[in-house]
């Protein structure tokens, strides 16, 4: 076949470009229908994605809320997408709507790790009988089972016993600066490596090593703009080789999970109580053999594994990382934190879950340090499995709703003082603790976050047991630290050091 003369070339131009309009124009049909939510207007082809700032997603979305409202509408390339901002929007789509709000969007990224429609965790798919029985695996078979929780180990594990977070010996040994995050890392991965595989990485532990790194860099491929591009214009995925090199880290993960599944696999006895969570969900998968409907699949094994690291230890620990930044500004309300420890469970005895209900102020401080990091400000995109109204407007079938949980814990109109820490918007006239409704750091409705649960539990023993035996403080000679978060996947503190004086 020969070259294309010029005419050719030039009448295939022309039709190409004449089909993406019409495509462009299908894609941008439901923005003419009646009370279809205000939004920026799309380019061609592109539709939005040039007019976000992916480096810092909340400051974009706050700038178009206040040009169109609470309730506005995007076009990633040709993906309908709603934004919805402040406490009675969101409140309203996932509570009030939960039925019809609680679907996620396919996500075509992550169709190459296995994570695709079949696979229905955090990312994928019909809650319904998936997220209850998820919830029970994780915590009615483990996290609320005195000997698999390892709740007497966490309190040890900021302390002096085992080795298990050598912050103690670090302070014996003398009160340098240092960064405090790659040891709380490694702290929360072995709580999560408990409750998963029944086991603990030492320190020096090139596995931990490396889980944490990729962990990291798993982080950083999720977020910013080729993701973004990737999932809406999922036919890109199909370039060889382009989705292993852009999500190495992810796909070398989850190849880490299958490895330690299957160790754990080899040695599980079914006749034996259950070690940890993986023993619980390989039961229940062994009940439901024959039953295609079941949920209790190797698939949901690895999504329920992915989640627990994601949400349990990463979020966990850099929450625990804002908390201890927090306290070296406010040195104020850290003493007042160790004078409520001391009263209510002293020096020797280790905290306890039970000792939340007579701390009103330290649980303030632990909820005002969630609201103020701020962690997952967009939380998961949501999908309308129908068409629904919100706030006036229709929203239709099959519309990715995205969740601005930063518009909610920093909604001017509901907390005292949105953009600074300040404990007392969780405590009333007398001092006691008052949960907002407002705060939702973990979601709300149907799709609240799964480790919310454990979650709490290691923020409450981690925080009062640190601050049980340590005064931390700003290193002499350094500049007071920010405290602006850094935007990504997960919203972290900026780089900082500090001082733990034993007490």
């Amino acid at each position: 076949m020969g070259l294309l003369t010029g005419d050719a070339l030039w009448a295939l131009s022309v039709a190409v470009a004449v089909f993406l309009l019409l495509v462009d124009l299908m894609h941008r049909r439901q923005r003419w229908a009646a009370r279809y939510p205000p939004g920026p207007l799309p380019l061609p082809g592109l539709g939005n994605l040039l007019q976000i700032d992916f480096q810092n997603m909340p400051s974009s979305f706050q700038k178009m809320r206040f040009r169109f409202g609470d309730v506005f509408s995007l076009q990633l390339a040709w993906k309908p997408v709603i934004v919805l901002n402040g406490l009675a929007a969101v409140r309203e789509a996932l509570v009030n709507h939960s039925e019809y709000t609680s679907d996620r969007p396919w996500m075509s990224i992550y169709d190459h790790l296995g994570l695709g429609p079949r696979s229905q965790g955090k990312f994928q798919g019909d809650p319904g009988k998936l997220w209850a029985c998820l919830a029970r695996a994780a915590a009615l078979l483990c996290l609320d089972d005195a000997q698999l929780w390892p709740g007497q180990e966490v309190p040890g594990a900021v302390g002096d016993r085992g080795g298990q977070l050598p912050l103690y010996s670090l302070c014996q040994r003398g009160r340098y600066p240092f960064s405090p995050m790659s040891l709380l890392k490694r702290a929360m991965c072995n709580v999560i490596s408990s409750l998963i595989y029944a086991r603990r990485f030492k320190y020096d532990d090139q596995r931990l090593a490396k889980m944490l790194d990729l962990l990291e860099d798993m982080l950083k491929e999720d977020s910013g703009f080729v993701p973004m591009v990737l999932n809406v214009v999922p036919v890109l995925l199909r370039i060889p080789g382009l989705p292993g090199w852009v999500f190495r880290a992810q796909k070398a993960f989850m190849d880490m999970v299958d490895e330690l599944l299957e160790e754990h696999r080899m040695t599980w006895d079914p006749a034996q109580p259950p070690r940890d969570l993986t023993d619980a969900f390989l039961a229940e998968v062994e009940k439901a053999k024959g039953n295609p409907e079941s949920s209790f699949n190797d698939e949901n094994l690895r999504i329920v594994v992915l989640d627990l690291f994601t949400a349990g230890m990463v979020t966990t620990s850099t929450t625990l990382a804002w908390a201890l930044l927090l306290m070296i500004l406010h040195p104020d309300v850290q003493r007042r934190v160790q004078q409520e420890i001391d009263e209510v469970i002293g020096q020797v005895r280790q905290p306890e879950m039970g000792d939340q209900a007579r701390m009103p102020f330290t649980m303030a401080v632990i909820h005002e340090v969630q609201r103020f990091g701020d962690l997952v400000p967009l939380a998961v995109p949501h999908l309308t499995t129908r068409d629904i109204e919100l706030q006036g407007f229709l929203i239709p079938k099959g519309t990715t709703l995205i969740t601005n949980l930063s518009s909610v814990l920093k909604d001017e109109t509901v907390w005292e003082k949105p953009l600074h820490f300040h404990p007392g918007h969780f405590l009333d006239a007398q001092g006691h603790f008052v949960k907002r409704e407002a705060f939702m750091p973990f979601s709300a409705g149907r799709r609240v976050c799964l480790g919310e649960p454990l979650a709490r539990m290691e923020l409450f023993l981690f925080f009062t047991c640190l601050l049980q035996r340590f005064s931390f403080s700003v290193p002499p000679g350094q500049a007071r630290p920010s405290d602006y978060g850094v935007f990504g996947t997960i919203v972290t503190p900026s780089p900082y050091q500090l001082c733990a004086e034993p007490r």
